[in-house]
């Protein structure tokens, strides 16, 4: 991957002193927010678990809820000041790629100015923001709303002064130079504003096509992007304050059912360190391990169960590719199949409940999430079969002949299974309590976190270590901060381009697409494949499913049903070189150069698309269940 925000390869502006310096100063900012992160993270889980049992008592706390959502800003706060930090806000990183060191050093540059320009900008707005909310009462714990609002400048704060200090880093002659260019594009769009109002909604392409277009080519964060975009357009063409993109990113962020972002993606980190997956692929390489292509079909069970407890397709890989790359690569399997295969298993099980991906869509689109989680099983299945089918043809040609594998004795697939049972139940736990309503899908996580935890003190000892639980929850707080902020920025987006008319319009011409709801089912295919591998997938969900999901109903196509295609559409994309994230994301976890797998995953991909196209035009793949 290219280089990232604060990347401390770059050149220091004062190299020694002012270096060591800088230092000290972000060791000490970062200690400052991690903890605070680390504790909320905790608080949350806390909260959570103990009103489940308040309320399996009959004892409902009334303020839990309330509780969660205040602590909940701060956690999305605080951990997107922490993806600051550590450069792990998403970004598309194919076209800097191409760039020379130098070049790309200096587009390193670019974007940490991007960033520090968009919170430069929204910093007094924010202020202002908290100050309005002095007006506002929680109703069961008496608070000002200025102690939850809080969290927005504070956090905002903490990641202007970071990347700032990140900036300090790199060539002082790149600074200068970014900050004439963007102060030539300000100049630029000011100079040209009133003529620019006189264009209607054609404006829309030079900001949300052009500008934004070129931020996240440069290697400028997507959420930030979309920031930077959404600001110049309200500041140049109209007369909305900034405010409101606050308010917006605000109420983006806040919906309750996201809570269950950091909490599935701490489970996801569990599930790795106590070896839960480890064992369940053991189990499964016991059972189809000796057959042609076996190997394969472990790495495609194992991410289907695994998909099942952590909600995050990069976590997944991280705990599936590890244990199962050594020995595929001892059967003569080349590092670009694997690789092609581990992505294309990612796209498969996007719709495997709890997926991160089912609780955004039903955040923003008010889609029941039981309904999501009974619905997204069966066409997950679909996919698995028809890469079952490619993956056994592929092995043929891959696996080493001479490599005789002995099927693995009974006693061993028994002492596999007795071992794996307690591992292999969480996901049915996790699925049966938000089908059953025991547990919404926010609170299931917690049950989720505390079986995981059980299961690591007492039955598989060793994996849990004190000292990583830091470690552990900053991770988490910096991966939910990082999604929770795409959330929030994309919803501020969506907002303007409402405001401006683009949504109704868009509607009307969907509306009016040949071939009735068959031909819209599969210009939202089209149109998802293409969001997915260049916005990343949630952006792409809440920029437009609130806008598409009406003109759905209007055709008469049941919103499960849709929001099967969509993703499963998004997930192609998300997968698909040479935009896809996650593709380098899996080449990452597997330690593959992205060029071994370009021209291999295609034969994925393509069936794959069949396999979707199937799941398009037979509803019941995705309602049947219901």
């Amino acid at each position: 991957m290219s280089a990232a925000i604060g990347d401390p390869g770059m050149v220091a502006l004062n190299p020694g002193h002012s270096s060591g310096l800088i230092g000290r100063i972000e060791r000490g900012l970062r200690l400052l927010v991690e903890i605070p992160a680390a504790a909320v993270v905790v608080a949350e889980v806390v909260i959570l678990f103990v009103g489940i049992l308040a309320r399996t008592f009959h004892q409902p706390l009334i303020w839990s809820d309330e509780l969660a959502s205040i602590l909940f800003l701060w956690l999305a706060m605080l951990g997107s000041a922490i993806a600051v930090q550590r450069a792990s806000h998403m970004r598309l990183t194919f076209f800097v790629s191409f760039l020379s060191p130098r070049a790309e050093a200096w587009a390193a540059t670019l974007a940490a100015g991007g960033v520090a320009i968009f919170l430069a900008l929204i910093l007094h707005p924010t202020w202002e923001y908290m100050e309005d909310q002095s007006f506002v009462e929680t109703p069961a714990l008496g608070w000002p709303g200025t102690i939850r609002a809080a969290a927005i400048p504070v956090g905002c704060l903490i990641a202007l002064v970071s990347v700032l200090l990140s900036l300090a880093r790199h060539s002082w002659r790149d600074v200068l130079s970014v900050a004439a260019l963007y102060a030539l594009i300000a100049g630029a769009l000011y100079l040209i504003g009133p003529s620019l109002k006189g264009l209607g909604n054609w404006n829309l392409l030079i900001f949300f096509v052009g500008l934004l277009g070129l931020a996240v080519m440069a290697g400028v964060p997507i959420a930030f992007s979309f920031c930077l975009a959404t600001a110049a357009f309200l500041l140049i063409t109209t007369r909305t304050p900034l405010l409101v993109v606050v308010g917006r990113i605000d109420e983006g962020m806040s919906s309750l059912i996201l809570l269950a972002v950091p909490l599935f993606v701490l489970l996801g980190q569990l599930v790795e360190a106590t070896g839960m997956a480890r064992v369940m692929v053991a189990f499964l390489a016991s059972v189809l391990g000796h057959v042609r292509g076996g190997m394969s079909y472990v790495m495609l069970g194992a991410m289907l169960l695994v998909s099942g407890i952590s909600g995050s397709k990069t976590a997944d890989m991280a705990a599936i590719a590890p244990v199962l790359f050594p020995e595929m690569r001892k059967r003569g399997m080349k590092d670009g199949e694997l690789v092609s295969l581990l992505a294309a298993s990612g796209a498969m099980s996007e719709t495997i409940p709890p997926s991160i991906v089912l609780i955004a869509i039903a955040s923003v689109t008010g889609v029941s999430i039981a309904a999501l989680f009974t619905a997204g099983i069966l066409p997950a299945l679909v996919l698995a079969f028809v890469l079952a089918l490619v993956a056994r043809y592929r092995a043929g040609k891959e696996e080493d002949s001479s490599v005789k594998i002995a099927r693995a004795p009974m006693s061993l697939v028994a002492k596999t299974l007795w071992i794996a049972i307690p591992a292999l139940i969480l996901p049915f736990l996790i699925r049966s309590a938000v089908v059953e309503g025991v547990a919404t899908a926010t609170e299931v996580s917690t049950i989720g976190i505390a079986y995981s935890l059980v299961l690591g003190l007492l039955i598989y000892r060793g994996g849990l270590v004190w000292r990583n639980a830091l470690p552990m929850l900053v991770q988490t707080a910096s991966l939910s901060g990082a999604i929770l902020f795409i959330v929030g920025a994309a919803s501020a987006m969506a907002w303007a381009l409402a405001q401006s008319g683009f949504s109704h319009e868009l509607a009307a011409r969907m509306a009016g697409v040949p071939g009735g709801a068959n031909g819209f089912l599969l210009i939202s295919v089209i149109a998802f494949i293409v969001l997915g591998s260049v916005l990343e997938g949630i952006p792409a969900i809440v920029l437009f499913g609130p806008l598409l999901f009406p003109i759905a109903k209007q055709f008469g196509i049941h919103e499960v049903h849709y929001s099967m295609v969509v993703i499963l559409a998004m997930g192609l994309g998300l997968f698909a070189p040479p935009f896809g994230l996650c593709y380098y994301a899996a080449c990452i976890i597997g330690d593959v150069p992205p060029d071994a797998g370009m021209h291999r995953i295609w034969i994925y991909l393509a069936w794959l698309f069949l396999g979707l196209l199937l799941i398009t035009f037979i509803p019941w793949i995705s309602i049947g269940f219901l």
